[in-house]
């Protein structure tokens, strides 16, 4: 028995895909920050929303997110006060 490859098949089972922009992308299943789902979809310094089926949900960067496979995110300008 190879431990090695068992090590390797585990890694590769824990990859699902997410959608980021319309995007797929391949990102480990489990607990994230929000700041690194936008940099695995590549995701410039904006916002990101979570796409549900009725609404959107907007993200901070240090929000945590459990990912099971199949989310959808979008960017969008960020919001807040103006100087």
């Amino acid at each position: 028995m190879n431990l090695n490859n068992e090590h390797e098949n585990d890694h590769r089972n824990d990859m699902v895909t997410i959608s980021v922009n319309e995007k797929t992308i391949s990102i480990h299943r489990g607990q994230h920050l929000v700041s690194e789902v936008k940099v695995a979809g590549n995701v410039p310094s904006t916002d990101i929303l979570y796409k549900r089926p009725d609404y959107e949900v907007a993200l901070n960067d240090d929000d945590k997110i459990i990912i099971h496979g199949g989310e959808s995110f979008k960017s969008s300008a960020p919001s807040g006060a103006s100087s």
